[in-house]
C-alpha cells in the first residue's frame, strides 16, 4: 500500500505505524459537565467500520509526522491524506464553562 504523504510524496506503508481511529484527535474537554462519561467513551469505545474510515498513521521511519488517512477498509483504497496537525487546528474549540 502506498501513502501519498502531503510533504514527502508517495511512501510505502511499511514506513508508517497504524495507530487507530482518527477520532482520537477529538479529545473531550476535561471541564465539561459530562467529562467522566465522555472520557470513558473516548478511551474504550471504538468503531470497526467496513468501508470509508479516517485513521491515524505515524511516519515512524521518516519525518515522524502524524497523518490522517481516509481509507476504504475493504479495498484499502486511500482517498485522502492530511497532516494531523492541520485536522486538529481546523476543529472547533470547546466551550469554556462559566
Amino acid at each position: 500500500m502506498i501513502i501519498n504523504h502531503p510533504l514527502l510524496g508517495p511512501r510505502d506503508a511499511q514506513e508508517f505505524t497504524y495507530l487507530g481511529d482518527a477520532s482520537l484527535i477529538n479529545r473531550p474537554y476535561w471541564l465539561s459537565e459530562n467529562a467522566l462519561r465522555e472520557f470513558h467513551d473516548y478511551l474504550y469505545l471504538r468503531d470497526n467500520p467496513a468501508g470509508k474510515h479516517r485513521e491515524l498513521w505515524f511516519h515512524e521511519q521518516g519525518d515522524r509526522s502524524w497523518l490522517v488517512v481516509t481509507r476504504n477498509t475493504v479495498t484499502h483504497e486511500i482517498t485522502k491524506v492530511e497532516l494531523a496537525r492541520d485536522v486538529a487546528k481546523a476543529r472547533p474549540k470547546p466551550e469554556v464553562l462559566q
